[in-house]
């Protein structure tokens, strides 16, 4: 059980991305289903995850710890574990791994999460928590149409007892309003509300000097307060990415914002109007793990089949449905004509790219992504690279994204596999994309990198490279790709083409294929990665052949 010290909506915020979760604990019940949840199989666990091709990082010093960093929290918050007496997985994380529409599946989950439970008790510190977070903020969304990340982070934080709704609507509004009549810079008068609300949520600790942060010696107000700003902003983010991992939601990356994908509303309406506002079974262990694992509840609309026949008829008017169809065929003909549109709409999609009619928007996207100013720069830095890489020269394109059922991305590829994989026919090409800088781009973007282009060469058994783009090179990614040039690895079946760049660079290549006057093909692709390979071979060290590798790339076009 942990204690809940916080005074504002808590939230799970590891993992990050709440797919990434999915593997994991496979993997955790295929190798430790039956077995106490100790330090040593915490520390097992951790062995094999290392060895997985979906995990991203090292987890070195305290393998236990980080185990339970992994499984302890959103796992088994969520009701996908469960681990006393023994690890196990509950009938709703079986269903997370093996079913078809896992956004219904984490919907239902983040419905039932709950403060106080028997997982998460508030201390006398604590705010008087009586509330389901998501449900709540389902419901603000609603209410609201649109919430901006401000707007959630400063006000729908604070919504830890669902009776007091209307009041946080009502601080939303005056804010709005306040906002209207600033005649200033929004970044300072967004400041000085942010510190008015911090102290107002934390005045008893303010007022009886309660004022030190871990890891820190630093008591004073002014410390307090921006890490308390730090700690809403990572719960804002994680509230946003399991929200949308609902497929219930649109994120506005430039807007910062998010609201109710439009014809998903009848879905949010039925189970705000049907769902229990009030936490239960607080003292009642056993009957909340089973309730919290249960995968048949809350109720949603897909359950009512009356419901589920209007919704297939009001958006699919041309399927015929059965009349002998059970529940679940109604369920399986509603995800297969969801996944035949999404699929339609991408393919409209490529086809305008190829077209170039997308370039000046893909072009300010770049720029945006430059400028840091878009919601979740990795994912669109991601999405926009596949859209650029569909537009620069021939082949067959894929992202490795999740797309949601209207063709947006919703959340970057799990760990397993590469970014971009870009199918020539002859030869292949991964591309990696990272918003990873200094030391960390190398720690955690190096060795994944060259384990996917390894991957990716023994499925297709052809000729392959790789491209690394983020906004800046590390020198140590520099010097390693360089020495993988000449190095004969078989576990990475033999030297590895990888060639890291800058995004501005990248950009320049994207440009210089539409100023063209013929359309690239996929040899100039292959040109250029078999220059990087005599540049390896003819330079001293990894500098020169860095460098001109780039002078290559802003000339790529030339012959």
């Amino acid at each position: 059980m942990a204690r809940i010290d916080s005074k504002v909506i808590f939230v799970t915020t590891s993992p990050r991305t709440p797919t990434k979760m999915i593997p994991e604990i496979g993997l955790l019940h295929t190798g430790f289903a039956g077995q106490p949840w100790n330090k040593e199989t915490q520390r097992a666990f951790m062995e094999l995850l290392r060895e997985e091709n979906f995990f991203n990082g090292k987890a070195a010093n305290d393998p236990a710890f980080s185990a339970r960093d992994r499984i302890n929290r959103a796992p088994k918050a969520l009701g996908f574990v469960v681990l006393s007496p023994t690890i196990q997985l509950t009938a709703a994380g079986k269903e997370l791994v093996s079913s078809r529409r896992k956004d219904e599946i984490f919907l239902r989950q983040l419905l039932k999460f709950q403060v106080p439970s028997v997982f998460h008790k508030p201390t006398e510190n604590a705010a008087d928590f009586w509330v389901k977070p998501y449900l709540e903020l389902f419901r603000l969304i609603r209410h609201f149409g649109s919430l901006k990340f401000d707007e959630l982070m400063m006000f729908g934080l604070q919504l830890v007892d669902y009776r007091e709704f209307d009041t946080i609507v009502e601080k939303i509004n005056q804010f709005r309003i306040a906002k209207a009549q600033n005649k200033g810079n929004y970044k300072k008068f967004r400041a000085e509300y942010l510190e008015n609300e911090l102290r107002e949520i934390y005045g008893s600790d303010i007022s009886s000097g309660n004022t030190k942060t871990r890891e820190t010696i630093d008591a004073s107000i002014a410390k307090f307060l921006k890490t308390k700003a730090s700690n809403m902003r990572d719960y804002t983010d994680a509230c946003f990415r399991y929200l949308r991992a609902t497929g219930l939601v649109n994120i506005s990356h430039l807007g910062k914002s998010i609201s109710i994908v439009p014809e998903k509303i009848q879905e949010v309406d039925y189970f705000l109007q049907n769902a229990d506002r009030a936490p239960c079974f607080i003292d009642h262990e056993r009957r909340y793990i089973e309730y919290l694992g249960n995968p048949q509840v809350p109720k949603l609309l897909t359950d009512n089949r009356e419901l589920l026949e209007q919704k297939l008829h009001a958006e699919f008017p041309e399927l015929e449905i059965p009349k002998t169809a059970t529940l679940k065929d109604l369920k399986n003909i509603f995800a297969d004509a969801l996944e035949n549109r999404k699929e339609q709409l991408l393919t409209v999609q490529v086809a305008a790219i190829k077209d170039y009619r997308l370039f000046e928007e893909i072009n300010t996207t770049f720029e945006q992504i430059l400028d840091n100013s878009l919601y979740d720069t990795p994912l669109m830095l991601e999405w926009n690279t596949w859209r650029a890489m569909t537009m620069l020269d021939g082949g067959s394109i894929k992202a490795n994204l999740k797309f949601d059922d209207f063709g947006n991305p919703m959340s970057t590829a799990q760990g397993n596999m590469a970014d971009i994989v870009c199918d020539y026919g002859d030869f292949g090409l991964i591309v990696e994309v990272t918003m990873q800088s200094g030391q960390r781009q190398y720690e955690t973007e190096g060795e994944p990198v060259t384990r996917h282009l390894a991957k990716y060469k023994r499925e297709t058994e052809k000729p392959a490279y790789c491209l690394f783009i983020a906004p800046n090179i590390n020198d140590a990614c520099k010097a390693h790709f360089y020495a993988l040039h000449k190095m004969n690895i078989k576990y990475y079946g033999g030297t590895s083409t990888i060639v890291p760049l800058p995004l501005s660079v990248f950009i320049k290549m994207v440009e210089d294929s539409c100023n063209a006057n013929y359309v690239p093909e996929p040899r100039h692709v292959q040109q250029f990665f078999e220059r990087s390979n005599e540049l390896a071979h003819s330079t001293d060290n990894e500098v020169d052949w860095y460098n001109g590798i780039t002078r290559e790339a802003l000339n790529w076009l030339i012959e």
